[in-house]
């Protein structure tokens, strides 16, 4: 039976090495403890940030450091959380960081209160005085722009307190995933047993070419699942009437109203995500399960079905470094300063790339300001890995670049923007691909990687974000979130976009389980977002060369200076209107309409 590894007997090679966040846990330990002391630098502005321009730059100033120290030492322990959340050390780790959080946030809560009590016209006039604030201008619009929204500087200073509290649904999610949750052997049709983990399943079963193999790892994975299914229903149910009171404390319409005001999107732009997506793509979609169905010989399609390779025999096995070799050649386009941020990055072990116990499933990246990009991945030498790596690397370089040319106040854009970067690398590393061969098995397998792709963002995650708008509707309403609700509402969202071609089980009912991002606001629909945005970014790469790219290399540097739809129209791409989301789907189309030509014959 296939056995996985702990994480003490990981190569270190695949693992990334933290020693340029911090050399050693005792170096972590006293910047800790230093930035825990610090606090009490910013306590002497308190009760004076409208006396002059300058005390509010040195206040700004001073709170801005301490933040990206913080974000250093919460990264350090998040990252090894990680690698390995079975390790009891870590787990203390990111206790003791989420308490400083919470401390930090609360010695700071005076900063926005008394800047939002100045009278009206005060920090424009202060902003005038001192050239030095135009670098907080944005920090400051964001500021004012909530300001019917916030509460007494007292409540505000009890609320940061209790941001511990507050996260405690995401690490109790997130404990329980990677710590507690089991999942049963299984074997395969021809007796052969395998162990079965979050990360196996999702990298390697869950697209297995043996319908045995992924059927039994369905059933195995669903069971895991199941027995955690009312616990993890309880933990997104505090989390959802978590933002459903704060909503309602600070007066907002609703609570998509709320979770919307970080995006700095018009409302519009979600709506248009959601409802046209979901119109249009369904037929397209249900034509690719109906080719999987036939392709494959299935009597039915199951949902663990529609990841299946439909060509497993062109499906060779892509090590990591060629994988890193394929990334380089198609990145080509951006540029030499963005290959060679994409080299080191994978040369000089800033990706954990290593199966082991305890490991966090799926893949981020995390980019500690004035450090370098981090990123999780679980390598399985498989084509998906390969567009998965690049895509993570879109975050870093995206960050990367932004932190070396904008202040760590200015260095993240609003949500909406964030996924456009690294579906971007995705797209043109589908583009050099396919640009490279006539060969018909290798175009329909760079299709299907595509199509992945599309089904990952366009499906997966936009399905997600349709049970979101749904479940607060009902939180609002008064109708409590239980497991039985969660898996019907789930349930019936796949089988109104999947109609009669898939058949979904009580395993894909309670999909909801897998992803982390019910309890990170409203950000899966963002990565719908992403994909429009990069569709037709990679296509003005394509048509126009350079021009597009020194466009596109622009807006990355740009950081959070602009809003989401301004750094898009500064790329040559306008999602004011939902002609880029028509144009998106149809693209999907054109690519389910050449894969069913390559298999006609």
């Amino acid at each position: 039976m296939q056995t996985r590894l702990a994480r003490a007997d990981v190569a270190p090679a695949s693992t990334w090495n933290l020693d340029d966040l911090f050399a050693s846990p005792a170096a972590w330990e006293a910047e800790l403890l230093a930035v825990d002391a610090a606090r009490d630098a910013v306590a002497p502005y308190q009760g004076r940030l409208g006396q002059d321009a300058t005390t509010l730059l040195a206040c700004l100033t001073a709170v801005e450091a301490l933040q990206q120290r913080f974000m250093c030492v919460a990264t350090f322990a998040h990252l090894r959380n990680a690698q390995d959340g079975t390790d009891p050390l870590y787990q203390a780790a990111v206790a003791r960081v989420s308490a400083l959080g919470a401390r930090l946030g609360s010695s700071i809560a005076f900063v926005d209160s008394e800047i939002l009590a100045l009278p009206d016209g005060v920090v424009q006039q202060l902003q005038a005085a001192e050239p030095g604030l135009a670098v907080f201008q944005n920090q400051l619009q964001d500021l004012l722009d909530v300001r019917p929204h916030r509460l007494g500087a007292d409540t505000e200073r009890v609320l940061a307190s209790l941001g511990e509290v507050l996260a405690a649904p995401y690490m109790v999610y997130n404990r329980a995933k990677s710590n507690d949750i089991q999942f049963a052997p299984f074997t395969d049709a021809a007796g052969t047993s395998y162990a079965n983990s979050i990360n196996g399943f999702e990298s390697s079963f869950e697209s297995h070419s043996d319908t045995s193999v992924r059927r039994g790892a369905w059933q195995s994975f669903s069971a895991g699942l199941k027995a955690y299914n009312h616990t993890f229903a309880a933990t997104l149910a505090t989390e959802v009437n978590k933002n459903v009171v704060m909503a309602r404390l600070r007066n907002y319409a609703s609570t998509e109203d709320y979770l919307l005001q970080p995006h700095k999107i018009p409302r519009p732009v979600y709506t248009n995500i959601l409802q046209v997506i979901q119109a249009e793509l369904a037929p397209h979609m249900r034509r690719y399960a109906r080719l999987r169905q036939r392709v494959l010989g299935l009597d039915k399609l199951l949902y663990c079905d529609i990841k299946a390779p439909l060509d497993p025999e062109f499906n060779p096995r892509v090590t990591y470094d060629e994988g890193c070799a394929l990334i380089l050649d198609a990145l080509a386009v951006m540029g030499p300063e963005y290959c060679d941020f994409a080299r080191t990055a994978m040369t000089q072990r800033w990706v954990d790339r290593a199966d082991n116990i305890g490991k966090s499933s799926g893949a981020f990246c995390a980019s500690p300001y004035g450090v370098h990009p981090y990123i999780l991945i679980t390598w399985a030498d498989t084509m998906r890995n390969v567009f998965t790596l690049a895509h993570e690397l879109g975050h870093g370089g995206h960050f990367g670049l932004a932190m070396r040319h904008q202040r760590y106040v200015n260095t993240r854009p609003a949500m909406p923007f964030v996924e456009a970067p690294s579906i971007m690398n995705e797209m043109l590393l589908a583009q050099h691909i396919l640009g490279q061969s006539n060969d018909t098995r290798m175009r329909r397998s760079v299709i299907m990687q595509v199509l992945g792709t599309y089904h990952h963002n366009f499906v997966t995650h936009l399905l997600e974000a349709e049970l979101q708008r749904q479940v607060y509707a009902l939180a609002e309403s008064g109708q409590s979130i239980t497991a039985a609700l969660l898996n019907q509402r789930k349930g019936d969202i796949l089988c109104a976009f999947w109609g009669d071609t898939v058949e979904i089980d009580d395993g894909a009912r309670m999909t909801w389980m897998r992803q982390p991002h019910y309890y990170m606001g409203l950000y899966p629909y963002t990565y719908s977002v992403g994909l429009v945005a990069s569709t037709a970014m990679a296509n003005l790469v394509r048509d126009q060369g350079p021009p597009a790219v020194k466009r596109w290399l622009q807006v990355l540097k740009a950081g959070g200076t602009l809003r989401p739809l301004e750094l898009l129209q500064t790329a040559g791409i306008d999602l004011s209107t939902p002609q880029p989301i028509h144009d998106a789907v149809a693209y999907v189309g054109r690519l389910i309409d050449e894969l069913e030509q390559s298999f006609a014959g």
